[in-house]
Order: C-alpha cells, then sequence, then structure tokens
C-alpha cells in the first residue's frame, strides 16, 4: 500500500477550506432559528443600505438645480425600488428575523415550530429579492420592459410565500411549543406582538400574492386590464400606510418588552397591554381589505346631511378611516400610557439602562410619529394626498423599524453571539440614528403642508431647504446603519471574549435562563413557568432563602 503524505502546509489549508465548507453548509441547512433569524435581519440591513441609497439618489435629484445624469424611466424605476426596498426590502425581512431569533427563546421552546419551512422561506424571500432588484435594474418593477416587469412581479410572489413561511412558524411557535405552565398571558410583550405581526402577515400576504398572480397574467396576456403604471392599485396598499404599522408591530412589542427590565417593575394590566398590540395589528385589516385610499371629510363642512348618498360616500370613507388608523395609534398610544406610568420613580427604585433601551425607545416614538402622520394624510381639507407628507410617514415607520431593530440585536446579543455591546459604545448611534429619522422624515412634514408634490417635482427655490435637509438625513442613516454594523461586528468577533452571564441585564423573562449564548437547541431543560416574570420570581425567591438562613 502506497502512502501519500502531505506537508503541513497543504494540511492546514485543507483544514481551512473544509472548516469553512462546513460552516457554510451549517448555515445554510441549519434548524436553528438563531440563525435562520440572523440570515433575515443581516440580508435585511443590506437591503436597506440599498435603498437608502436609492432615497439619497431620490433626494438629489429633487433639488432645485441638480443634474443627474439619469434618463426618465431610470428615475421610475428609483420610485419602484424606493417603496419596494422600504418594506420588502428592509422592514419585512429584518422583522422576520427578529421573531424567528428572539420568539422560541422567549416562549420556552426548544425550537421553532417547522425550522426548516422557516429555512426554506428564508432563501425564497432571498431568491425573490435577487431577482426582484435584477428586474428593477434592468428597467423593471411596476412598469417598463415587459420581461422584466414579468420577472418582477413573479419575483415578488417568491418573496411573498418565503415570507408567509416565516409567519407560519412564528404562529405556529407560540401556539404550541410554549414551555409548560406559560399560558397566552404569561407570553412575554415581544413575543406575542410577533404573534399578532405572524398572524397580520398571513391575513395580508396571501392577498397580495392573489393580486400579483392576477398582475402577472393581465401583463403576461397583454390585456392591460388591471395592469396600471407605476405601482398598481391592485398592489399599491402592501407598501404604504396603514399596512405599514403591522410591519413595525415587533419595535412596539420590543417597547414594552424593554419597560419592566429598566424600570426594575412588574408590569400591571398585562392584558391591557396585550389589547394595545393587537389594536395595532388591526392595521393588517386595512391590507387583507385592501382598503386604504381614504378621503375624509374634515369636521362637518363637506357632509350635507341633507343629501343621503353623500352622507352614505362619507362615511364609507370615514368609518374604515378610523378603524384602520385610528385604532391602531389607540393601541399604540396604550403602550405609551403604561410606558409612562412604569416610568414614575418610586423611593429607592432602581432605573436599569441597557444598550438596547434608546433604541427601544427611539425607535417606537419614530414608529408612533409616522403612525400619526399617516392618519392625517386621507384627510381631504388639509391637502396632504399626493404630496410628500405620504413618503414622510412611511419612511418614519420603516426608519424607526430599524432603530428598534438595532436595539434588539443588542439586547438579545448574549444569547445571539454572547458577547454584551458597550452601552457607551453603542448610546451615540442611537442618537445619530433618530437624528438621521427626524431628518428624513419630518421636513416632508412641512413640505407637505406647504404643497411640495410626490414625485420628482419640486415647488419654489424657498422650499428648498427641506429637501436639502432630507437629503442629509438619508446620509445619516447610512452611516448610523454601517456603524452599527461595524461595532457589533467588532465586539462579535473581538478575540478577548469573556465568558458573560446568562442573565447580565437582570431581566424578568424565560430566555434569560438559558447559557450565553445560547445553543442550537435553546434550553438544556424545558423550564416550567409559573407567572409571566419567572425569573423575577426565583431571584425574589432567593432573596427571601438568602435573608431567612442569615
Amino acid at each position: 500500500m502506497t502512502t501519500i503524505d502531505s506537508s503541513p502546509e497543504q494540511a492546514a489549508g485543507s483544514s481551512t477550506i473544509e472548516r469553512l465548507l462546513a460552516t457554510d453548509a451549517d448555515w445554510l441547512s441549519s434548524t436553528d432559528s438563531k440563525k435562520t433569524g440572523r440570515l433575515f435581519v443581516g440580508a435585511g440591513l443590506l437591503g436597506l443600505l440599498a435603498t437608502v441609497v436609492v432615497n439619497i439618489l431620490v433626494s438629489i435629484e429633487r433639488l432645485d438645480g441638480a443634474d443627474v445624469a439619469l434618463d426618465a424611466d431610470a428615475w421610475v424605476q428609483l420610485f419602484s425600488a424606493q417603496r419596494f426596498g422600504l418594506i420588502f426590502g428592509s422592514a419585512l425581512p429584518i422583522g422576520m428575523g427578529l421573531a424567528l431569533a428572539a420568539v422560541p427563546l422567549q416562549v420556552g421552546a426548544r425550537s421553532i415550530a417547522f425550522p426548516r419551512l422557516a429555512q426554506m422561506g428564508f432563501f425564497m424571500w432571498f431568491g425573490g429579492f435577487v431577482l426582484a432588484c435584477v428586474a428593477i435594474i434592468s428597467n423593471g418593477g411596476f412598469g417598463g420592459d415587459p420581461d422584466m416587469v414579468d420577472l418582477f412581479l413573479a419575483a415578488h410572489g417568491l418573496m411573498v410565500l418565503g415570507l408567509v413561511a416565516g409567519a407560519a412558524s412564528i404562529v405556529t411557535t407560540v401556539l404550541t411549543t410554549r414551555a409548560p405552565g406559560m399560558t397566552m398571558r404569561r407570553v412575554p410583550f415581544f413575543a406575542f406582538s410577533c404573534f399578532i405581526y405572524g398572524i397580520g402577515l398571513l391575513l395580508t400576504l396571501p392577498v397580495l400574492l392573489g393580486s400579483l398572480v392576477f398582475l402577472f397574467v393581465d401583463h403576461r396576456s397583454g390585456e392591460g386590464l388591471l395592469f396600471a403604471d407605476g405601482v398598481s392599485e391592485y398592489a399599491q396598499w402592501a407598501f404604504g400606510q396603514p399596512t405599514s404599522f403591522l410591519y413595525a408591530l415587533p419595535v412596539i412589542g420590543l417597547f414594552a418588552e424593554m419597560l419592566p427590565v429598566t424600570f426594575a417593575k412588574r408590569t400591571p394590566f398585562r392584558g391591557l397591554v396585550f389589547g394595545g398590540l393587537t389594536l395595532v395589528g388591526i392595521a393588517a385589516l386595512a391590507g387583507a381589505t385592501q382598503q386604504t385610499a381614504f378621503e375624509v371629510p374634515w369636521a362637518g363642512s363637506q357632509l350635507y346631511v341633507g343629501d343621503s348618498d353623500d352622507v352614505a360616500t362619507k362615511l364609507g370613507d370615514l368609518v374604515p378611516w378610523a378603524l384602520f388608523h385610528l385604532l391602531p395609534l389607540l393601541g399604540a398610544g396604550i403602550v405609551l400610557l403604561m410606558a409612562l406610568f412604569l416610568a414614575k420613580p418610586e423611593k429607592g427604585a432602581k432605573v436599569n439602562f441597557t444598550a438596547a433601551f434608546p433604541f427601544a425607545v427611539f425607535g417606537f416614538s419614530m414608529v408612533l410619529v409616522g403612525m400619526a402622520g399617516a392618519a392625517l394624510l386621507p384627510i381631504v381639507d388639509l391637502g396632504l394626498l399626493g404630496t410628500v407628507f405620504d413618503e414622510a410617514a412611511l419612511v418614519y415607520v420603516v426608519y424607526g423599524l430599524v432603530l428598534g431593530a438595532m436595539g434588539a440585536m443588542v439586547y438579545w446579543s448574549p444569547k445571539l453571539w454572547g458577547v454584551e455591546v458597550d452601552l457607551k459604545a453603542v448610546a451615540p448611534l442611537s442618537v445619530l440614528g433618530l437624528i438621521a429619522t427626524i431628518a428624513a422624515s419630518f421636513p416632508h412634514y412641512i413640505a407637505g403642508f406647504l404643497g411640495q408634490e410626490a414625485g420628482f417635482t419640486y415647488a419654489d427655490s424657498d422650499m428648498q431647504i427641506w429637501n436639502v435637509i432630507v437629503l442629509a438625513g438619508h446620509v445619516l442613516m447610512a452611516l448610523t446603519v454601517l456603524a452599527f454594523i461595524g461595532l457589533l461586528a467588532k465586539t462579535v468577533f473581538r478575540d478577548d471574549v469573556e465568558s458573560l452571564a446568562d442573565d447580565p441585564f437582570d431581566a424578568h423573562t424565560i430566555e434569560w435562563a438559558t447559557t450565553s449564548p445560547a445553543p442550537a437547541d435553546n434550553f438544556v431543560d424545558v423550564p416550567m413557568i409559573t407567572s409571566a416574570e419567572p425569573l423575577l420570581d426565583a431571584k425574589e425567591a432567593n432573596r427571601v432563602t438568602e435573608g431567612s438562613d442569615s
């Protein structure tokens, strides 16, 4: 027998390649939802950066006297890419990733329900996203080259199927894999918000898929009965308000989750918070019914009681507007009121500021401002329809979601990576992200009231200051995201990583009972849950025991 010896250098090289291939195979075929979630979030952040670049180009074109060497078709595709990127390239994958990574841990499950389905959902979404980007770059999107339009519609449908797969896994996990003793009233707020989020996606995305199928067949056949220039009226509801409120629901849940941890209190009236989160989820019905375009009368000046037809017409818009805009806003307001109640100082009480808290507060605040602005949009007498006000409200919601997502990654970094992000290092980024979001959105609130139309038209030159500030805001957001990714990578991959406590934040929920980082199956032993704050109960019991022993 002949033996072939290899040099140490060759063996080392082979070992490195083998380890790399093994790592790739593990990530691509893993049933660990924490890895699937990180894939969604990572790809969503890349999609966000691409979308911010699009927003920057759009803002430059709006500047009076700007000379950008792109033709009309390219600008049409930029508008398609802007809405598509904000929702399906950023908001939805980031929210989905956070839910997949954290929900099984929060409900005490060893694994997410249907892990292979969730993993397949990522590849379907990612493959569809790549194809959709190719279509937009090749003059496709919702208008342009016929073949590329067909590719965009088909790719978009593939993305929807992937997101539906992820949503089904999340909802089933909360319903069927909770730890013993964890009733629905004991489910953590973030997990509950993701549960409502998943149900909302299961209601709205199949409707969107059906619309895309109709549009594809109509456009492919050349009939043109349904397909319109730009974003078709049969699908545009998925790219704006109030459906976007649903996409930001995990950020509102994160804010509610952080409150008891930060102020070291039990949350009273948990059912009230659950009700608030559910009210926000009502926005999903706007997408499921495709009722998102309203013209709401202001005061009573346009409502003529003597004309029954006019009354019926006005109420036909007023009622769904109140249902789909005001009720979600009320739900977010309930969460805010609970925050104010918990923040009330008590004698001797401590405040536990974590690195995630400023992101959670700023993200929730920006989403709330976007929701409030979107509620004003349909009021006819305000004259906001067809202006940049609509775009500003959407940017508020999506950028607020991004800030909240950064907070979620920081908060659960001990369980996902086994590291703790330093508050002093990351807090300035939360402030920078807040400034970026306000700058990229609020000036267009003002410009909307002043009459600046949506698109590439602009009003008088004295209004251009608002467009300049918006441009600066998008640039700051790109810097914020890049800096956050760099800081997180530096923290995760540093050489001097020390062992981390299982519960470094003195938290209340069960995911902090497992090791940091959490193993692939989450828990060595499935815990028994006796209350909504099981870790807090255990700590209080330990203090009582220690006191009696002394």
